[in-house]
């Protein structure tokens, strides 16, 4: 994949999780700041952080409980650990940060 693809496919899934997390209607703040940073901040003062990382064409997560790599497989972004697909992780992750029931579809 080219920069041009990866740009417009990890800026797609940043889009689609922050539409995720205002359908969902949890008690998180979040902003999609420039150049590709998602900060989900908690009530308890917590974050997970999603960027997209250029050089190695990953979506990073970070969040309480560890740091994540996707890949894109073609078709969705999977976990370079465990091939876990990136909005049925974040949406256990922020779950559990939440306190509250997450799913980003």
């Amino acid at each position: 994949m080219n920069e041009t693809e990866f740009a417009a496919l990890s800026g797609a899934m940043l889009a689609r999780i922050e539409q995720g997390l205002e359908a969902a209607d949890a008690d998180v703040d979040f902003e999609l700041a420039a150049g590709g940073v998602l900060e989900i901040e908690f009530a308890d003062g917590s974050k997970i952080i999603v960027n997209r990382h250029a050089v190695a064409q990953e979506i990073w997560v970070a969040a309480k409980s560890g740091g994540f790599h996707f890949r894109h497989d073609g078709a969705v972004w999977r976990d370079t650990r465990d091939g876990e697909e990136l909005l049925a992780k974040l949406s256990r992750l922020v779950s559990a940060q939440a306190g509250e029931p997450v799913v980003l579809a």
